[in-house]
Parts: structure tokens; C-alpha cells; sequence
């Protein structure tokens, strides 16, 4: 992984913060349906971005770009829905919600970067 890249860092960061949190639902909350839901998207941001490092045109880059900015908002959702059904702490969720707003805005600033180019 490049050190440099800053997406591909935080998503890969991120996805690993999902997998621990699916592992704390189950465990501990016994919820298994809507975390599978978290674990997909959320994981899903990270690949979508790795796909989008290895797309064979600008245009493949830009798709799989967009696709990991919809996973986000996704993520963004759960996160939420999670957290207002007291499955997740106020203290996890903006913590989680804190960190996918910053994915969001990185990926956002890349797509403006790339349609204004």
C-alpha cells in the first residue's frame, strides 16, 4: 500500500473499525442483520477505492470512485439506524460517524477534482 495515498490509508482503516464493530454487535449485542449490513457497505468503501487505484481509464476510476462515495453514504446510514436503536453508544456512532464524514469528503473532493479536469 502506498504510504502517500491518503483514501486508500483512511478506507483501509476504516474497514478494519467495521469489522471490529460487526465482531462487537454479534458478540455482545446478539444482532445480526443490520450489522451485516454495516460490515458489507462499510467494508465495501476500501475495495471500491482499491478497485478504483487499479481501473484501466480514468472513466473505470471515476465509477468505482462513485460507487465507494454511495457505500459511504450507505455506511452513514447504518451507522445512524445502528445508534438510534441503541445498538451502538452515542460515543461509537460519532466516532464512526466522524470518520465515514471524512471519507466522504475526501472522495467528494476527488470526484469535483476529477469532473472539473
Amino acid at each position: 500500500m502506498k504510504n502517500d495515498n491518503i483514501v486508500q490509508i483512511k478506507s483501509y482503516a476504516f474497514a478494519i473499525r467495521i469489522v471490529k464493530v460487526y465482531q462487537y454487535l454479534c458478540e455482545h449485542k446478539k444482532e445480526f442483520v443490520l450489522s451485516k449490513q454495516l460490515l458489507r457497505c462499510g467494508t465495501s468503501i476500501g475495495a471500491n477505492i482499491e478497485e478504483a487505484i487499479g481501473g484501466q481509464s480514468d472513466k473505470d476510476f471515476y465509477a468505482k470512485l462513485t460507487i465507494s462515495y454511495k457505500e459511504a453514504r450507505e455506511t452513514h446510514y447504518w451507522i445512524r439506524l445502528l445508534k438510534d436503536t441503541d445498538y451502538l453508544s452515542e460515543e461509537q456512532s460519532e466516532s464512526l460517524l466522524k470518520d465515514v464524514t471524512e471519507l466522504l469528503k475526501i472522495i467528494g473532493s476527488i470526484q469535483k477534482t476529477l469532473r472539473n479536469s
